[in-house]
């Protein structure tokens, strides 16, 4: 039996989010095949008729999904940053260890990205989803590798190398989270980017963990 949300008078953005929120449930439970345009009416509690009012198609609903998860992540990733000091070796090292640490790393997470990740071969608006959110945190990355005191020759090639790097440790440390002591993920992932870029990222985690 769906699991059928009961009906609420909502907003325009709202009646849209859980349209997501439920096209994002349904990939998880079977991969975008099940997320069909009836399961997500049933599991949002609307017609399939107001779907088509919000979106012009499921893959559009689909792409939207998508990057819901993506800009999510980024977010997350990013949301340190606000409270984080002036210190550019600070602000990077924070950075990166909330990019490998929940709610980002999360295995359901890395579920959806694989579901979607399908869909890219087929589909070009997807691939220009994948391409605008992964360029968007690798271009914050970059931009924290800009401002260190001594930042590389060419910080996007170094971007691209710790982006890289995050991504493989993120998927191991959101599927086998038993696997790694505390903080092991955190700590592989900055002595690998301190060793890439010349900076000592660990000792400035270090005093990150000692102020908190």
């Amino acid at each position: 039996m769906t699991d059928r949300r009961p009906y609420r008078r909502e907003t325009e953005e709202r009646r849209r989010d859980d349209l997501i929120s439920a096209a994002l449930e349904l990939v998880a439970e079977g991969g975008p095949r099940a997320a069909t345009v009836r399961a997500i009416s049933d599991k949002a509690g609307v017609t399939a008729g107001l779907i088509r009012h919000y979106f012009a198609n499921k893959e559009e609903l689909t792409r939207a999904a998508y990057t819901r998860l993506m800009s999510g992540m980024i977010e997350q990733s990013a949301a340190v940053l606000q409270a984080a000091p002036d210190d550019a070796v600070k602000r990077l090292s924070l950075f990166i260890a909330a990019a490998v640490s929940p709610p980002v790393l999360d295995a359901e997470s890395v579920g959806l990205w694989a579901a979607f990740v399908q869909e890219l071969r087929r589909d070009d608006d997807m691939r220009e989803v994948h391409r605008t959110t992964y360029l968007a945190f690798r271009n914050l990355l970059q931009s924290l590798i800009e401002a260190l005191p001594a930042p590389p020759a060419d910080p996007r090639r170094a971007a691209i190398a710790i982006n890289g790097l995050i991504d493989g440790l993120w998927m191991e440390g959101s599927l086998l989270p038993d696997a790694f002591s505390c903080h092991e993920i955190i700590d592989i992932t900055l002595q690998s980017a301190g060793a890439i870029l010349g900076v000592d990222l660990m000792a400035a985690q270090k005093t990150n963990r000692s102020e908190t």
